[in-house]
């Protein structure tokens, strides 16, 4: 039997850029909406979901019937989305609006420097899998 191209580094490589992308999105969101009143800033736990994600990817052969099971097995990572919810810990101002602009701006350069790290990672990965592919038998 052959080793999976893709191994689960990969995989959680993917996951991470994909949570990333969700992450910035809410950020920006956040951002945008900072002078909507009444608008409670959304946070995303990042961390907890792709701890959960590759906790969970090559669990054997189980298999979540129902959207309230814990997703296991080939393609579970994939499957996998962190909770997006009202962010409990910024200060509402007279308008209602909780947004924390220097708060958002700096957790935005945070989470695209880290993601720009995920996408090199992953091209470092696909780098090593070409030279093994066309020099590894020279």
């Amino acid at each position: 039997m052959s080793a999976p191209l893709f191994d689960k580094t990969t995989s959680a490589l993917n996951a991470a850029i994909q949570f990333r992308q969700l992450r910035q999105d809410v950020i920006s969101s956040n951002i945008a909406n900072a002078e909507t009143p009444g608008f409670k800033a959304k946070k995303m736990d990042f961390e907890e979901a792709l701890a959960r994600a590759v906790d969970i990817e090559g669990k054997g052969k189980m298999t979540a019937d129902h959207q309230d099971h814990y997703l296991v097995g080939n393609g579970s990572i994939s499957r996998v989305t962190p909770d997006i919810y009202d962010n409990p810990e910024g200060q509402t101002n007279n308008d209602m609006n909780n947004v924390d602009l220097e708060k958002e701006m700096a957790q935005l350069g945070e989470n695209s420097i880290l993601y720009k790290t995920a996408i090199q990672l992953i091209n470092k990965k696909m780098a090593a899998l070409r030279y093994a592919a066309t020099e590894g038998n020279r």
